[in-house]
């Protein structure tokens, strides 16, 4: 069975576009969404969301992914190879970050003009990425798109970084319950704080705790979400609306007093 997922910004119409050529070309294809509600033309939360999944499909899987606010410009279709799985996308470093967490990448430039549909200068993902993304789950080699290149588009993404028991990070992605997650990893966050410590985030008083549970319901608290990076979450709230905090929004964290247990 060959998987391949869908990752875009396009809503709740344009999708369809994407299943019905790839259906064309590879009737037996299995398609996933793993989501189309990325804000438009967000290319960093669309990557965050491709990064968080992609280790947990098998190899041969090929993953269709579209933020492309450059569409119809000088930028490059491409596609991958990384950890047995493929990626389709555009030049732009969106799926960068989960193509390197798999492995070592071999990234061609799309040239081969007989793998597209007839060509829209607004619609690459219909006429480039789910055609390319269908040959290559029916077995096509990479080799046969175009021509490897090295001088890929890298994510910009701002890492963050710790001073004076502080740290200072960024809001990189909102999920459908309002919680924050932001770019501090797992291991930052542990040079600062225990489970159990009182943080200062942005202003917000707040317990750095397992899980959501673990306070009242409308509480606020700070937690290592499943993607190993800190979230600011409400339980049973919406933290993005109660902090009126929303995407690429700077964060700081640091440790206020130990919580007595």
């Amino acid at each position: 069975m060959v998987l391949i997922t869908l990752t875009t910004d396009f809503g709740s119409l344009y999708p369809a576009a994407l299943r019905a050529v790839i259906l064309q070309i590879n009737e037996s294809a299995n398609i996933i969404d793993i989501t189309h509600s990325i804000p438009p033309g967000d290319i960093r939360a669309g990557a965050f969301a491709l990064y968080s999944f992609v280790e947990y499909f098998p190899k041969g899987t090929v993953h269709v992914a579209v933020v492309d606010p450059g569409v119809g410009t000088r930028r490059r279709p491409i596609a991958i190879s990384a950890g047995g799985q493929y990626f389709v996308g555009p030049d732009n470093g969106l799926l960068i970050p989960a193509a390197r967490k798999l492995g070592q990448m071999e990234i061609y430039d799309i040239m081969n003009q007989k793998l597209l549909c007839n060509l829209s200068s607004t619609f690459h993902g219909r006429d480039i990425f789910a055609p390319v993304g269908a040959y290559l789950s029916g077995g096509m080699q990479l080799e046969d798109v175009g021509n490897k290149i090295d001088d890929f588009v890298d994510m910009d993404s701002e890492k963050a970084e710790i001073y004076d028991n502080t740290i200072k990070g960024e809001v990189i992605f909102i999920d459908d319950f309002g919680n924050i997650i932001t770019n501090i990893p797992k291991d930052m966050i542990l040079k600062i704080a225990d489970l159990g410590t009182v943080l200062y985030v942005s202003g917000n008083k707040m317990p750095f705790l397992r899980t959501y549970g673990m306070v009242g319901i409308g509480d606020l608290l700070a937690l290592i979400g499943s993607h190993c990076f800190l979230e600011i979450s409400v339980n049973q709230g919406n933290a993005s609306r109660v902090l009126k905090i929303k995407n690429h929004d700077t964060v700081t964290v640091r440790p206020l007093e130990k919580r007595i247990r």
